[in-house]
């Protein structure tokens, strides 16, 4: 459909920044305008759609219930225009930006990224690692490795890996011990990061309600390979998901000393955004993953 050259695209551009900010301040500061200038901007478009779109108050502005669907959709479409001029500027040897966790990229990803590799020599892979959730396209990311439950609104979601967990501990430390008869005698152990939500998870699970984790200190390593590193230097016992440190275990590097092994529902998902489901070096990369996990997780 031919658009009318009347069409008020760039007004749309600053609606759209301004219904995010909720502040026509803020949006012309992100646009590199003056709050003149948004304002002017946006009575062409309430002009043009033939409604008010902002609530104007002393210091602040509020959207209109007209105009909430129109900066919602307005969003979207600006989204997929921005990928689309993206993807067009980008070769085909261009590098794939996945976020991942650093236990994941480590553990699994890392190990098998030359596969894929060989077998798509024409697109590099670039790992951005975080904990965090990071927003793909804000920060121009291809495709995430996440965990959680899968909900992430605007995004195409497949699970991958169950994340179970359990606690692993270097054998010598079990020998010391003398031996680990029920699951309360890891209380005897230093508890790698007490304060992980994984171990009241576990320990509820395994029987044992009265533990002194509350009280505990000791440092928060925040990523299950430091944890499973201090595990095997003998500093204590860690909880991880054991699929993650398999190697080490049938190394004897670790051991899983009880067999129970919990999921709270969070598991590993590969996810990208909707608008971006047909990019080829997307769809390749996504393929490939799937290939790599079984159907029945």
């Amino acid at each position: 459909m031919k658009m009318s050259r009347n069409f008020p695209l760039n007004a749309l551009r600053v609606f759209e920044s301004a219904a995010r900010h909720l502040s026509f301040t803020k949006a012309g500061d992100e646009l590199g305008m003056t709050q003149t200038a948004v304002s002017y901007q946006i009575k062409l478009l309430e002009d043009y759609v033939g409604a008010t779109l902002f609530i104007r108050r002393p210091r602040q502005v509020t959207l209109t219930s007209a105009a909430e669907k129109l900066a919602r959709q307005t969003s979207e479409a600006l989204t997929m225009l921005e990928a689309a001029v993206a993807d067009t500027r980008k070769s085909v040897s261009d590098v794939l930006t996945i976020s991942a966790t650093p236990t994941f990229a480590q553990q699994w990803l890392a190990r098998r990224l030359g596969s894929f590799q060989a077998a798509n020599p024409k697109t590099a892979v670039h790992l951005a690692l975080s904990n965090e959730i990071v927003d793909l396209l804000r920060e121009n990311i291809d495709l995430g490795i996440r965990w959680g439950k899968g909900d992430w609104p605007g995004l195409i979601c497949h699970r991958i890996m169950r994340l179970d967990f359990a606690p692993v501990v270097s054998p010598l430390l079990v020998e010391k011990l003398g031996g680990l008869k029920e699951p309360a005698d890891l209380l005897k152990l230093t508890i790698i990061s007490p304060q992980d939500r994984w171990w009241k998870h576990w320990f509820r699970e395994a029987g044992v309600h009265e533990t002194d984790l509350d009280t505990r200190t000791g440092s928060n390593f925040g990523f299950q390979y430091l944890e499973a590193a201090a595990a095997m230097a003998g500093h204590g016992v860690a909880i991880v998901n054991p699929t993650h440190f398999a190697e080490d275990m049938a190394a004897g590097r670790l051991i899983q000393p009880f067999d129970l092994v919990c999921n709270d529902g969070h598991d590993y998902w590969l996810v990208y955004p909707e608008s971006r489901r047909n990019v080829p070096k997307i769809k390749i990369f996504r393929d490939w993953m799937l290939s790599e996990f079984p159907d029945d997780l």
